[in-house]
């Protein structure tokens, strides 16, 4: 199913959840019903429903990712970038991972205290904590919220550390949490980068920061002495991988200390959203970007398995790889590979309040 175009959203698609028992499809009867209905249709506004977590800390063994564990604020991402590999995760809410992952959105309101006591447990042991590694911590919804800087501020009280990847420029709001942070070594900031063309972010990513805001970020958090990076995610075939060099470049001359990069990722109903919008955008080159995204993935839109999800191989693949690595080196960058190197030892546990003798 599909509604008007909204061109402050990725998708016009609503497929539904996977687990879905009931299939739905939107069929004219003649009688022009379908037209009058889109006619008349409004845009979808953001819903968000707020939620009382149990548990907020996401624990991994992935040998790919460079973070043991996360914690996501919200889920669903007001964003709306088309190639958003946490789409599916909205099907759990038999919700669909197309426009309703746009636009009904959850906010978990009390995580900031569940990861207080988490970090109170006796058993706790400090480990980098990543924050919204799924869905954006500072997304649009944060500025009501402000669950993101609630979460700093346990990090912060805690001297606990945290890795966060956005492409939001609400993240200068808590500057001052940041720099507190970076003084003890426990912060490191990597700015999402796709493209310099705000034409093309617009389609890609229609909700998020345009490319000079992201820059000034860089900027501003590098002057501010917080170890700041650019992340080229995702690089997808014939849609913006000619901007790699350019994009280092305006990442380097913005202060980015290392440089990071990942193929786009197709899992689940990501890959019929995103052929659908290279149909609507770029008809004419939509063959060849699958078939270069299939050479990567040995035939097939993704490729799940550890070690290989991020990146995928064979020559585009090698290309891409000694392009980032010729560029990076030629301004100083390091490249972003394996676990960082935050300050576990900092750490102080507090007792939870819950459990002070009165």
């Amino acid at each position: 199913m599909t509604r008007p175009t909204d061109k402050t959203r990725g998708t016009t698609a609503l497929p539904q959840s996977r687990y879905s028992s009931l299939r739905k499809a939107a069929i004219d009867d003649g009688w022009d019903s379908l037209q009058a209905l889109y006619e008349d249709a409004q845009p979808l506004p953001t819903q968000v429903t707020e939620l009382q977590a149990r548990s907020v800390i996401s624990r991994n063994q992935s040998p790919d990712v460079p973070f043991e564990q996360s914690l996501n604020p919200y889920q669903g991402c007001e964003h709306g970038c088309i190639y958003c590999f946490a789409r599916p995760s909205h099907a759990f809410h038999d919700l669909s991972p197309g426009l309703d992952f746009e636009t009904q959105l959850y906010a978990k309101t009390n995580a900031a205290k569940i990861l207080a006591a988490e970090f109170a447990k006796p058993g706790y042991t400090p480990k980098t904590l990543a924050l919204g590694m799924n869905t954006d911590a500072y997304q649009p919804l944060e500025a009501r919220y402000g669950i993101t800087r609630q979460i700093l501020e346990v990090c912060l009280e805690h001297r606990h550390p945290v890795s966060i990847v956005t492409k939001g420029r609400l993240i200068l709001r808590d500057q001052d949490l940041l720099q507190a942070l970076a003084r003890d070594n426990l912060i490191q900031v990597m700015l999402s980068l796709t493209s310099m063309d705000p034409a093309l972010k617009r389609s890609l990513e229609p909700r998020a920061a345009g490319p000079q805001a992201r820059l000034q970020v860089i900027r501003q958090l590098r002057d501010a002495g917080i170890p700041v990076g650019a992340l080229l995610a995702p690089v997808i075939p014939w849609i913006n991988d000619d901007q790699i060099e350019s994009l280092i470049d305006a990442a380097a001359a913005a202060g980015a200390q290392q440089i990071g990069w990942v193929l786009l990722r197709l899992p689940l109903e990501v890959a019929p959203l995103f052929r659908d919008w290279l149909e609507r955008h770029y008809p004419q080159r939509a063959a060849h970007v699958m078939s270069l995204i299939q050479q990567a993935h040995g035939g097939k839109d993704y490729d799940a398995r550890f070690g290989h999800r991020m990146r995928g191989n064979g020559p585009y693949v090698a290309l891409l790889k000694q392009r980032v690595l010729l560029r990076a080196r030629k301004h100083g960058l390091s490249v972003e590979s394996g676990r960082n190197s935050l300050n576990a030892q900092a750490f102080r546990r507090r007792p939870n309040q819950s459990e002070l003798p009165l």
